[in-house]
Formats: C-alpha cells, sequence, structure tokens
C-alpha cells in the first residue's frame, strides 16, 4: 500500500505545473487556516477617513538615499476640484516602521484560542494597507484572508454532504436494479432538471433579512450538497451495475453478508477512483456557485467578507480603472479554480490510464 501511494505522489509531483498548483492551494489553506495571524487587521477593521486608499508604499530608502528598514508613511485624503476626485498624499511628517511578529487588534486561532500577535504590522495610527482599502476603508489584504475560509471551504463542506448521499444512492440503485432502480434514477434525474443556480438565487432572495452570515453560510452549503449529489449517483450506479456481477460480490452473498454490507463494504470501494477524481474536479464548481451568489449580493452578506462579495465593488467600470486593487478576489478565484481543475485532471490520468489514451 505504502509502494502504491508512492507511486502516486511521484507521479502527481512529475509535471511541475500540477506541483505549482498543489504548492499553491497548500498554501491558500495555510493561510485562511491562520488568517488572524497573517492578517494586519481584523475583517471588520474600517478607517472611514481612507476610503478606497491606494495600496501602502514600502520605502526601504531614506531621504538620504541609505538602505534602511522598511517603513510606509500614512495618506491624506485630499478633493482635487480639477479632476472631481479624491487624491491621496503621502504625510512624510511621520515615518512608520514595519514590524513582524508584532501585537495588534485580538483575534481567535482556530475559532477558540484567543491571541494579538500578526505577522505584519505597524504602530498606530500607522495604516498598513498593503493591496488598498475598500469603499468603507477595510484593508482588502486581511479581508482576502477571511474571504478565503468561506470561499475556499464551502466546496469541501458540500462534498461531505452531497458525496456519501450520491455514493449510497446510486450504490442501491445499481445493486437491487429492477423496478427499484427505475424508481430511484427517474427521482435522481428529476433532481437533475432543476436549474441549480437559479434555485439558489430564488432560495437565497427569499431569506430572512435577520439571518446572520454563518446561517446563510450553512443553508447555501445544503443546498449545493442537494442539487450536486444526483448527477454523481448515476455514474456510481453505472459502475455498481458492471461489479455486481463479480465473483467477489457473489462471494459476499454466498457466505450470507447483508445487500448493505456488500454495497458498502465490497461494491463502493471499487468505486474509489472515480470518486476521488469527481470530488476534485467538483470543488471548483462550489467555489464559483459561492462566489457567483455573493457576487450578486445573495450569498455571504456584508461585514462578513467571501472573495465574490469582496468582488462586487469591481463591477463598476471607475473601480475597475481607478482601482484595481479590487480585482484581487477575482484573481484569486481564478487561480484556485485552475490549480484545482488541473490537480483533478492528473489525478484522473493517473486512476483512468485509459482518459490518457483517449485524447
Amino acid at each position: 500500500m505504502k509502494i502504491i501511494q508512492n507511486k502516486f505522489i511521484k507521479r502527481l509531483t512529475r509535471d511541475k505545473i500540477v506541483l505549482s498548483a498543489i504548492i499553491v492551494l497548500f498554501s491558500m489553506y495555510i493561510f485562511i487556516v491562520f488568517a488572524g495571524f497573517f492578517a494586519p487587521y481584523s475583517k471588520y477593521f474600517s478607517d472611514r477617513n481612507l476610503s478606497y486608499s491606494p495600496p501602502s508604499k514600502i520605502y526601504i530608502i531614506n531621504q538620504q538615499g541609505e538602505l534602511c528598514l522598511p517603513y510606509t508613511y500614512n495618506y491624506e485624503r485630499r478633493f482635487n476640484p480639477q479632476t472631481f476626485r479624491m487624491d491621496y498624499i503621502p504625510d512624510k511628517s511621520q515615518k512608520y516602521y514595519l514590524k513582524f511578529f508584532t501585537k495588534g487588534q485580538d483575534y481567535k486561532l482556530f475559532g477558540f484560542i484567543p491571541s494579538d500577535i500578526h505577522f505584519i504590522g505597524v504602530d498606530e495610527p500607522g495604516r498598513l494597507f498593503l493591496l488598498g482599502a475598500d469603499i468603507n476603508g477595510r484593508d482588502v489584504f486581511s479581508r482576502l484572508f477571511y474571504g478565503g475560509q468561506i470561499s475556499l471551504t464551502i466546496g469541501f463542506l458540500a462534498l461531505f454532504i452531497s458525496f456519501p448521499i450520491g455514493l449510497l444512492y446510486g450504490g442501491i440503485s445499481g445493486y437491487f436494479g429492477g423496478k427499484t432502480d427505475s424508481l430511484m434514477m427517474r427521482f435522481a434525474e428529476a433532481i437533475m432538471s432543476i436549474p441549480g443556480f437559479f434555485l439558489l438565487i430564488t432560495l437565497a432572495a427569499v431569506l430572512p433579512a435577520n439571518m446572520t452570515s454563518v446561517q446563510r453560510f450553512a443553508f447555501i452549503t445544503i443546498i449545493l450538497a442537494f442539487i450536486g449529489w444526483a448527477g454523481f449517483s448515476r455514474v456510481v450506479r453505472g459502475m455498481v451495475l458492471s461489479i455486481k456481477n463479480k465473483e467477489f460480490v457473489e462471494a459476499s452473498e454466498a457466505i450470507g453478508a447483508s445487500s448493505m454490507r456488500t454495497i458498502v463494504h465490497h461494491i463502493l470501494p471499487q468505486t474509489a477512483s472515480y470518486v476521488i477524481v469527481a470530488m476534485t474536479l467538483s470543488v471548483p464548481g462550489y467555489i464559483l456557485a459561492e462566489s457567483g451568489l455573493s457576487f450578486l449580493g445573495l450569498g455571504i452578506q456584508q461585514p462578513d467578507a467571501s472573495w465574490g462579495n469582496m468582488l462586487k465593488e469591481a463591477q463598476e467600470y471607475i473601480n475597475v480603472l481607478y482601482r484595481p486593487w479590487l480585482l484581487t478576489p477575482g484573481f484569486l478565484i481564478f487561480i484556485a479554480v485552475l490549480s484545482f481543475n488541473l490537480v483533478g485532471d492528473t489525478v484522473r490520468d493517473i486512476l483512468d490510464p485509459k482518459s490518457r489514451m483517449k485524447r
């Protein structure tokens, strides 16, 4: 078993592009797990005087042209009557040196360990907005970490609900066959015929306005899982139809094993290769669904962060032209989805060599 695992890992990491995708995904999940540590500010921190502040400039050379410790300046916001826009001028009267592993705002590591140590920050009243600020003066860089906690975990949470249902449902349908199979598949096809995204929009629109973001997040996860298991169960059912007449299945039945035990312990494990591939390729779809809902204002609500609702501000062309840092969440969504697809495609080639031969 260990030899097989080593061969699998070796083949998975042989391609440098796929290896880069794995490193990117691993890094993303490390960052969101320790979001409070890596983020200079909390997701609720705001400075309304610095609405749409550009990214802080980091200086490593002082006025005398000498190399020095990195520092930054605060911005002063001034209205420009010629352009009718707010200009942000560095206030060079006070330097704020960057500090690492410094004390800052309180947060809870893993949700329950209190801490106030941040990877990077500056002393008050300095502001360190590495990727600028949004309309409410909130640090975009910090909110990217907290937004990733929603956008990158919703896919796995939905999988933990939909895949066990689809796996067991398809296994029972294929094993018993006949009228049971026909009835169960008609129900699965009815679920599949529901337009998933429009269902999510409709349900999200009628949710009570006083729902918390945690409740809304749980609701979206359950709905995504509910509409995602049917297609998966059909494929599993087809695989079970081709497996149930194998000798090991007949041997299990001959020794008196129950139908459920035969399905769970002998038939469904034979579908493991497909399940692994399907899970890897399904996560990007869930990420895009949540991001799309939040972008439309029907998912995670402000002031809680997700990459989708953070990207909503970038729908205005003025923000795209003059505040390109607001597009950063969209770039991260693209990178995450692309990385998952690259890894999933490679896993499919490894576990099913026929797929490579068909190309």
